[in-house]
């Protein structure tokens, strides 16, 4: 039996997605009698695209028109056992959701928990580029979450997660659902570092948390079990151009295939030139950047970056297609692109250039900004590396 949405979807062709009737369906059950002037104001549909879609869910059984437009018995069944909307806490929901509400101050009791776990998180490993954002910050996110209408319901995917996001969304929906009813959510967790995967795992068995984890490394292929399962993902790559297409590369196949979905990324402020080249990679992956935070993120001893790194959240398109699908062999975290010289092939006419603190171009941004010398493409692939011994390193080998 197909699922209102697809019904709804067979007879709309929406650039938008399908997100967008899930979210005015959804608009419907937490407001009772709302009319479709505001279902378009608040789903940022045009009045009559909004209209057309509430017509069509009327005819699915899903909506009735009264005094407004409100859940039909049928649609308010299948939004709360098949979403998992059952027993939750709609004041506090409806309050997270307003941007004049202080959301810490509504989620001071789970606040309270983050600050008392992560103390004890293992302590980062910067040769991995990790850091330690924020107990509020890790909330924040989960917060952000929810109110892109992406976390009730849903699978979420943390591609790397040092900073614990898993666990703050677990924690959310602990508090969204007091009676503790709610099983319709799933927090997958990708990373290379025992340490926190145990950690995770750890919390999420003792707080009963819907939280799996699996050891990834991510210059490997992903793997298949992985592919096309999730709504949306979260990550906070290393901060060179390589690691996020790496990293947003593996979230990509993880995703279901479908427009619309969201991506959470958070990355440091970085030059006009960086973030030019950072964009091309979006673009080239076919993703568009629906919002920026800037200083969204505060993180715990990192000065390099100011403790602080903006979030964009990025919305998956029918072009989105990874960067890297295989093995990964570039150099990636920051010290490694520090010492390596490696040597691209220009994809359109096979010219190769060096890049790194030896080469013609010191950075793989600054290459892709101003593209091949011989003509002007901005597509490279990497075909050689090798490391850069530093004076004292030679002395000492």
């Amino acid at each position: 039996m197909k699922t209102y949405i697809e019904q709804v979807s067979q007879h709309i062709n929406l650039q938008e997605g399908t997100q967008v009737i899930e979210q005015l369906l959804l608009e419907c059950y937490l407001n009772p009698g709302i009319s479709t002037k505001e279902l378009a104001r608040r789903t940022l549909l045009p009045t009559p695209v909004a209209a057309a879609i509430k017509r069509e869910l009327i005819k699915a059984g899903a909506l009735v028109q009264d005094r407004g437009v409100r859940c039909s018995s049928d649609g308010l069944n299948w939004i709360e056992q098949e979403w998992g909307y059952y027993g939750l806490n709609q004041s506090l929901y409806r309050s997270l959701l307003q941007e004049t509400v202080d959301w810490s101050e509504e989620l001071q009791d789970v606040l309270d928990i983050l600050e008392a776990i992560f103390p004890l998180r293992p302590t980062v490993d910067v040769q991995i580029d990790q850091s330690q954002c924020t107990p509020e910050t890790s909330l924040r996110r989960a917060v952000l979450c929810l109110k892109q209408h992406t976390l009730i319901g849903k699978r979420i995917l943390c591609v790397g997660d040092d900073d614990l996001v898993s666990v703050s969304i677990g924690l959310l929906l602990r508090r969204l659902f007091p009676a503790d009813t709610h099983s319709a959510t799933r927090v997958d967790v990708l990373d290379i570092d025992e340490r926190f995967l145990q950690f995770t795992e750890g919390i999420a068995s003792d707080a009963k948390l819907p939280i799996h984890c699996h050891r990834v490394d991510l210059r490997e292929p992903l793997p298949e079990k992985l592919h096309g399962q999730f709504d949306c993902f979260f990550t906070d790559p290393p901060y060179t151009l390589q690691g996020m297409s790496l990293f947003v590369s593996r979230g990509i196949q993880a995703l279901k295939p479908q427009k619309g979905l969201p991506i959470f990324l958070s990355f440091a402020h970085k030059s006009p030139p960086f973030m030019l080249a950072m964009q091309r990679e979006l673009l080239h992956m076919g993703l568009t950047v629906s919002a920026n935070y800037p200083r969204f993120n505060a993180y715990e001893g990192a000065e390099m970056i100011a403790n602080r790194s903006q979030m964009f959240v990025l919305r998956t398109t029918d072009q989105t297609k990874p960067e890297y699908a295989g093995e990964f062999t570039d150099a990636l975290y920051t010290g490694e692109v520090k010492q390596t010289l490696r040597t691209y092939r220009c994809r359109q006419c096979s010219r190769e250039v060096l890049v790194g603190m030896q080469g013609e171009f010191a950075t793989i941004e600054q290459l892709k900004n101003e593209g091949c010398i011989s003509c002007g493409h901005a597509i490279f692939d990497l075909i050689a590396r090798k490391t850069v011994l530093h004076e004292k390193d030679e002395e000492r080998a």
